[in-house]
C-alpha cells in the first residue's frame, strides 16, 4: 500500500441507505427508515452529525426507490425559514438551518439492493483514491462518547481497513460478523487508551460471518463503522455472491486481509443507539428523550409513574 494513503486521513463518508427496512412496514411504505424520528430529528442526521463532529464535510447517500426525501432533508427550505423568521421562532429556525450547513450532501441511486459490499461498490467514483468512512444508516453512537475521530485516526496511522468492535454475549455471535484478533501493537493502542468509550485496539486476524458460540473465535462483533482504503472496490469486483446470495463486504475485506492489507478494530464500549429493528428504535427514542434537558424531566417522570403503576410493575435500573 503507498505512504500516501496510509498518511492520507479520510474527509469523505458513504452511508448506504437502499434497504427496504421491511422491519417497520406498513410505515416504511411511503418513509424511508432514515428518516423515522428519535425524538424530533430523524435517524440520518444523527449520523451525519457524527460523521460532521468528526471532521467529515463530504457525505455520499447510497439510496434507491422512493428515498429522495432523505436529500430534501439536508436542502435549504427558504418559505419554511422565512416563516418561523417572522414569527420569530428563532430556535426552530436556527435547527431548521443547521441540517444544511452539516456537510456537503451527495447521492448515487443503488438500483437493486443487492449486499453490503454491492452499494459500497457504488461509491467509488465520488471517493476517488482516499480513504473514506463507512457510517450503516441505522446506528449512532452517542455524541459524548465519539468513535469515528478515533477510527479515522488510526487508520491514518496503519493504512489498511479498521473496524468497530462490541463485545457481545457468547449466546449472540451467531447474529453478527465476528472477528479472530490479537493485541494491537502499544503505539497504535496509546493513542486509544483512556479515551471515553472506547477500549482496546486489536489486530484482526480473520473475519467469520455468524458463527456459532462454540466455533466463534472471538465475542467481538463487527458493527456499522467501516474505514476503509480504495483497494476495497476491487476486492468486491473480486468476490463472489456470498450469504444471502449477496455481494458481502465481509467477504471483501477478507479477501484483503488474506492478502496482507493490514486490518485493526477498535472495541466500542460506550452508548450505541440501533435503531435497524422496532424494539432498539424504541428504545433508542427513549433513552434520548430522558437524556433531553427541554422533555427529559418531564418524560422521565411520565416513564416512571406508568411503568409503576399502569403496568403494574416496579420499574428496575438494571
Amino acid at each position: 500500500m503507498p505512504d500516501s494513503q496510509a498518511r492520507s486521513r479520510a474527509v469523505r463518508a458513504v452511508i448506504p441507505a437502499a434497504g427496504l427496512a421491511t422491519r417497520f412496514l406498513p410505515a416504511t411504505k411511503a418513509v424511508p427508515k432514515e428518516l423515522l424520528p428519535v425524538v424530533d430529528r430523524p435517524v440520518l442526521q444523527y449520523i451525519v452529525e457524527e460523521a460532521a463532529a468528526a471532521g467529515i464535510s463530504d457525505v455520499l447517500l447510497i439510496t434507491g426507490r422512493g428515498k429522495t426525501g432523505m436529500v430534501d432533508h439536508f436542502d435549504r427550505q427558504p418559505y419554511l425559514e422565512s416563516r418561523l423568521e417572522a414569527k420569530g421562532d428563532l430556535e426552530r429556525l436556527a435547527a431548521v438551518k443547521h441540517t444544511s450547513e452539516l456537510a456537503e450532501i451527495y447521492t448515487c441511486r443503488q438500483g437493486e439492493p443487492l449486499g453490503l459490499g454491492h452499494a459500497i461498490s457504488y461509491a467509488e467514483s465520488h471517493v476517488g483514491q482516499e480513504p473514506f468512512a463507512v457510517l450503516l444508516g441505522d446506528e449512532f453512537v452517542d455524541t459524548d462518547e465519539p468513535l469515528l475521530p478515533a477510527m479515522l485516526e488510526l487508520q491514518a496511522r496503519t493504512g489498511g481497513i479498521v473496524l468497530a468492535f462490541l463485545e457481545v454475549d457468547w449466546a449472540e455471535t451467531s447474529r453478527y460478523g465476528i472477528a479472530s484478533v490479537e493485541k494491537a501493537e502499544a503505539p497504535l493502542a496509546a493513542g486509544v487508551a483512556g479515551t471515553a468509550g472506547l477500549g482496546d485496539v486489536f489486530r484482526v486476524t480473520g473475519l467469520v460471518e455468524k458463527p456459532p458460540a462454540e466455533k466463534a473465535p472471538s465475542n467481538l462483533a463487527v458493527v456499522g463503522r467501516y474505514v476503509l482504503p480504495t483497494e476495497i472496490f476491487d476486492a468486491i469486483r473480486r468476490i463472489k455472491p456470498g450469504a444471502g446470495d449477496e455481494i458481502q463486504l465481509t467477504d471483501a475485506m477478507a479477501l484483503l486481509l488474506a492478502e496482507g492489507v493490514p486490518v485493526h478494530g477498535i472495541v466500542y464500549r460506550g452508548m450505541r443507539y440501533d435503531t435497524g429493528q422496532p424494539l432498539g428504535y424504541l428504545q433508542a427514542v427513549v433513552q434520548l428523550a430522558t437524556k433531553r434537558p427541554d422533555l427529559g424531566p418531564a418524560f422521565t417522570d411520565w416513564l416512571i409513574n406508568y411503568v409503576t403503576n399502569d403496568l403494574g410493575g416496579t420499574p428496575t435500573t438494571d
